[in-house]
């Protein structure tokens, strides 16, 4: 098969995931359509490279949570940037941009804090939380994606998990 049809065939194949996968790690309806493009640019760029090692799920699975994190390291720092620059300017504007088609209007705010609580998890916690309760993988499959093992991701899961319930708990307590 010729590199662009084998392309179609995985973008076909895997346009769904990766969309899905980008909505629920950013949460974002523009921001994931961005990095959506972005995985697919890497993917066509690195096919030749593929060395079929993992399957082609795994191996954009991986390519997609790389690039969903580097474009949240990426604003993150234009956050603290412009916070700096906000000082400067005695200015401070916060924005929370929580904007997933998938939610209705009245589960807006809930979800609003329940993935902020899910942001503030480590890096490696977040994303073996997301791939296991949103996208519904089995631990194996994460630990391919992550490159790591199954009880590495049993113990992310598991911290993800309690982290996540003291700061559900607290932020009720604040709420009382």
């Amino acid at each position: 098969m010729q590199k662009k049809e084998e392309f179609i065939t995985i973008y076909e194949s895997h346009k769904d995931l990766v969309y899905n996968v980008c909505l629920n790690y950013l949460q974002n309806k523009e921001e994931a359509e961005e990095v959506f493009q972005d995985v697919f640019l890497k993917v066509h760029a690195k096919l030749n490279d593929f060395n079929q090692q993992s399957s082609y799920k795994t191996w954009i699975y991986r390519i997609c949570i790389n690039k969903c994190i580097d474009y949240l390291r990426a604003k993150n720092r234009k956050k603290r940037f412009a916070f700096l620059q906000s000082l400067s300017n005695s200015k401070l504007e916060i924005h929370s941009n929580f904007s997933h088609p998938g939610v209705l209007m009245e589960d807006k705010e809930s979800m609003r804090i329940l993935f902020g609580h899910i942001n503030s998890l480590p890096e490696k916690q977040k994303t073996a939380i997301v791939l296991k309760s949103i996208e519904g993988l089995s631990q194996k499959e994460i630990a391919q994606i992550l490159t790591t093992t199954e009880k590495a991701v049993e113990s992310l899961l598991s911290r993800a998990r309690k982290k996540l319930k003291e700061k559900i708990e607290s932020s009720k307590d604040d709420k009382e």
